[in-house]
């Protein structure tokens, strides 16, 4: 395909189809899993169109005989479709058989998956900064990992203005990708919609469209915060029973992660509240319906905005990076402490992640990774502040400021 966008994670997909008879693809619908995905299939099984009826009727028989690697493609459509991939790893485990796609996270956690052992889950995220630029990138944590400090931003660096551009524009392909700007709104808009009035049903689930459309929204205007989750479903106006089942819905459907409360023995009084967070910033500009001058116009929705497109960044490199991490973030109970985000890293060492909407950065903005790196001693690997100026520079022992761009620009060592 001349014009493919090259995915952080084509290179990880090639290496395990290289080693693994099944690779399931995971992420939230339109990220790209199904282009990325048929590169290295021979054959394409839709399981939201026409091939669904006869892997319903015979899952084992309609997978029988298919050129592979064989695609099979919203397997969720068909849940049946995974237990035949199960026996046909079972009776015969040559790599690269299969490749699995899909929208939905539910099945993983049931007692009957039949997939422990014989399929490989990747997770993909919509594109980010350094895919929609085409670059080859060395993930933030590793080089911060390996002691080396930020690189320089882009030439020319990207002012506020231009991080909520790319923040609003998100990262699913068609809207970042391929329309206009008033078209890739309405179309994010109509992503929103689209997930209460027809991706809920068509996961079995009969939710009321209006309730779920205002919880959704509910949740959004407190991305990349930690408010208790009274607050989220009171401001929809549903009950809790009700607001426990549309977060398990919303996050079956991977249009929002939570990041869980980091905690250690070595600091005391900790708060367990996740943080939550809409998977992608251009879906939060969506749900709530708001163009760059609103942004600017709402401080706080300003930082959650940012935040929330630095996150996706983030999660989107776990996948490929050789430093393997996993995402939280610290808040003490009173408030009075609090880092956006914590990479855990293997033998307990942490690096801690602040993010500002702004350009213009102090000593004083890095005091809660200060105050976390002399709690913690020689577990803390490194800090960083990311802003929207173009500059970096030490802080303290440890600590440094990085454009937001470092996320992408670190493909240049």
């Amino acid at each position: 395909m001349a014009d493919y966008v090259a995915r952080m994670i084509d290179p990880l997909m090639e290496e395990h189809l290289e080693e693994l008879p099944a690779v399931m693809l995971v992420g939230p619908r339109a990220c790209g899993k199904t282009t990325s995905a048929a590169r290295f299939s021979n054959t394409v099984v839709r399981l939201d169109g026409d091939d669904a009826a006869a892997f319903r009727a015979s899952p084992d028989a309609a997978l029988r005989g298919r050129a592979e690697p064989v695609l099979i493609d919203e397997w969720q459509m068909v849940p049946e479709v995974l237990g035949a991939v199960k026996r046909a790893v079972d009776t015969d485990r040559r790599p690269g058989r299969f490749l699995i796609t899909g929208s939905a996270r539910r099945d993983f956690a049931d007692r009957f998956w039949p997939g422990t052992g014989r399929i490989v889950m990747v997770r993909m995220c919509p594109l980010t900064g350094a895919e929609q630029r085409q670059l080859p990138v060395v993930p933030l944590v590793d080089r911060l990992a390996a002691g080396g400090a930020p690189p320089v931003a882009a030439d020319p660096a990207p002012d506020l203005r231009d991080y909520l551009q790319l923040a609003l524009g998100g990262g699913f392909p068609e809207p970042a990708l391929e329309l206009s700007e008033r078209a890739g709104r309405v179309w994010l808009e109509s992503y929103a919609d689209q997930v209460a009035l027809r991706d809920a049903q068509s996961h079995g689930d009969t939710p009321d469209a209006g309730r779920l459309q205002r919880y959704l929204e509910s949740y959004a205007l407190n991305s990349a915060g930690t408010a208790h989750h009274k607050t989220v479903y009171d401001a929809a106006g549903v009950s809790r029973k009700t607001a426990l089942a549309y977060d398990a819905l919303l996050r079956d459907l991977l249009v929002v992660q939570e990041l869980p409360a980091w905690s250690t023995n070595r600091l005391k009084r900790l708060s367990r509240t996740p943080k939550r967070y809409v998977v992608d910033s251009g879906l939060l500009s969506g749900i709530l319906r708001v163009g760059i001058d609103d942004v600017l116009a709402d401080g706080d929705l300003l930082g959650r905005m940012v935040e929330t497109f630095v996150v996706a960044q983030l999660s989107a490199q776990a996948a490929i990076a050789a430093t393997r991490y996993r995402l939280s973030h610290l808040r003490k109970h009173d408030g009075r402490r609090e880092v956006d985000v914590i990479a855990e890293l293997a033998g307990g060492r942490i690096i801690g992640i602040e993010v500002k909407a702004r350009a213009a950065v102090a000593r004083s903005d890095a005091r809660h990774l200060m105050w976390l790196r002399d709690g913690m001693g020689d577990r803390f690997a490194a800090g960083v502040v990311l802003h929207s100026g173009p500059d970096v520079f030490e802080l303290a022992d440890r600590v440094f400021a990085a454009p937001i761009s470092a996320l992408w620009a670190s493909s240049r060592t």
